[in-house]
């Protein structure tokens, strides 16, 4: 329990990630911090229900290996992350395509082997690909029939990459972005990410292909209209690195970081009302005094306790959990849909990624809906996954459906990827929205902000934390 009268060097207002990198920075600087979190438990949006030895996202946004912020940040040292299979599978007319695999080697070694073979197919016969079948004809004309009636036309579907010149140029250009660096990609012209592609040449069906479903997914906008500066960073920690969930959950991630402060310093169902430079007011601890405040709720909390500061428009999310015996034989991959002939966007088996989040002999399969859902969602989305995967969904156990409406942070054009994060001296912000609209963008807006906190107080840098171990 506070005192109504609680000094500190600063007080943060929001326990998410933002919040909590930040308030680390800070006390490791020798900073005294008060982290204060209006709801019962840490983490803001990073949050997972449990239901029957079950580990539920409420969102589930996707983690990178090449994210720097989680090697960075102090508290993350036992996170362990687990991988999504490499690139992707993308789902189109009934079949599986494997995409967006990292040539070996990597970077500018990647980006020189992808270049080899286009040279190579510019010269060479052109054959196409044999794509991966479903599960057999007979299965895929079954999940036709579960999902929405007949939609096959007969004939042997093309992969959605486009012809064999197009997927070298695509390895390509995925090898080249991994390895340009981020200060060039920030140099770049700033238009909708859509657009963009078209204006770079990148051949339409690449887009709808692999591009479009892929963003969708890594920034929870399928119209593109996310800016392509933004867009070009999600892309480049695609290519050099890999897809992965943390370990047990979304709210591992707070919790690591509430668990290593400072005890003392993390105070749950406690709501701030008001603030300025020196103070927090709140609804049941009175006034807690401070030489500093650092504003690290939502935008739209925020700009409730800061009337004027700018919010953004946000993506709806929504997650529907299914539980089986059997999980459907897609593995360890991320599926990605590109035909936008349902309301899946993308959906794995996630007890393969992380076995953790299951209990012994069932499967999790977890699937995104983006935007404003149906009516009967849960109907929807199991006849949708039939098609996805080709076999039957009546059996399946709906164990949760998580909407949130907003869930993501819209990144329209113009945006400033770095935000300023000082208001004035002794006010701050932090959060997504000041950076980009990532676990990465969170936890570097939180290290500016704290950064900015030290250097107006007139205290040091924190040192770097190692490495973080990932899981095999």
């Amino acid at each position: 329990m506070l005192q109504p009268v609680y000094q500190a060097d600063v007080v943060i207002v929001g326990a998410g990630l933002a919040g909590l990198a930040a308030a680390h920075r800070l006390t490791s600087a020798g900073v005294t911090t008060a982290v204060l979190e209006a709801a019962p438990y840490v983490g803001g949006r990073m949050s997972t229900e449990k239901v029957d030895g079950f580990r539920l996202d409420r969102i589930g946004q996707f983690l990178s290996t090449a994210y720097p912020e989680l090697r960075r940040t102090p508290g993350l040292e036992t996170l362990v992350l687990r991988p999504f299979a490499p690139g992707v599978l993308v789902h189109s007319e009934g079949r599986h395509h494997r995409a967006g695999a990292a040539p070996a080697g990597g970077g500018a070694g990647g980006a020189r082997t992808a270049l080899s073979a286009v040279r190579a197919l510019a010269t060479a016969p052109r054959t196409a690909s044999a794509p991966w079948p479903v599960s057999g004809s007979g299965l895929a004309r079954t999940a036709r029939s579960l999902a929405t009636g007949s939609r096959g036309t007969g004939s042997r579907p093309a992969t959605p990459l486009g012809s064999a010149m197009d997927q070298a140029r695509l390895g390509a250009a995925l090898a080249r972005i991994a390895s340009t660096p981020m200060e060039r990609l920030l140099a770049r012209p700033e238009s909708a990410t859509g657009h963009a592609l078209a204006a770079r040449g990148i051949p339409a069906r690449t887009v709808d292909g692999f591009l479009r479903p892929l963003l969708a997914a890594l920034l929870c906008d399928p119209e593109l209209t996310t800016s392509s500066r933004c867009a070009d960073l999600a892309l480049r920690a695609f290519a050099s690195g890999r897809l992965c969930m943390p370990e047990g959950g979304a709210e591992v991630l707070p919790e690591l970081l509430a668990r290593a402060l400072p005890p003392g310093t993390v105070h749950t169902g406690v709501r701030a009302t008001s603030i300025s430079t020196t103070s927090v007011t709140t609804a049941e601890h009175g006034e807690l005094r401070c030489h500093a405040v650092l504003l690290a709720t939502d935008a739209s909390a925020a700009a409730e306790l800061l009337p004027g500061l700018r919010v953004p428009d946000f993506h709806p999310v929504t997650v529907v959990h299914h539980t089986m015996e059997e999980p459907p034989g897609t593995g360890a991959s991320l599926l990605l849909d590109a035909d936008r002939d349902g309301p899946v966007a993308h959906t794995a088996v996630v007890s393969l990624v992380d076995p953790s989040r299951a209990p012994a002999g069932r499967a999790l399969v977890s699937s995104t809906v983006l935007g404003t859902p149906p009516d009967d969602v849960d109907g929807a989305v199991r006849a949708h996954l039939a098609w996805l995967y080709g076999t039957s969904t009546t059996r399946w156990e709906t164990l949760a459906v998580h909407h949130t409406a907003r869930a993501v942070p819209a990144m329209r054009p113009p945006h400033d990827l770095r935000r300023p994060v000082r208001l004035l001296a002794g006010l701050y912000v932090c959060g997504d929205h000041r950076d980009t609209s990532t676990v990465q963008g969170a936890l570097h807006s939180g290290r500016r902000a704290a950064s900015a906190v030290l250097a107006d107080l007139g205290a040091g840098p924190t040192r770097l934390a190692d490495p973080l171990p990932t899981a095999a």
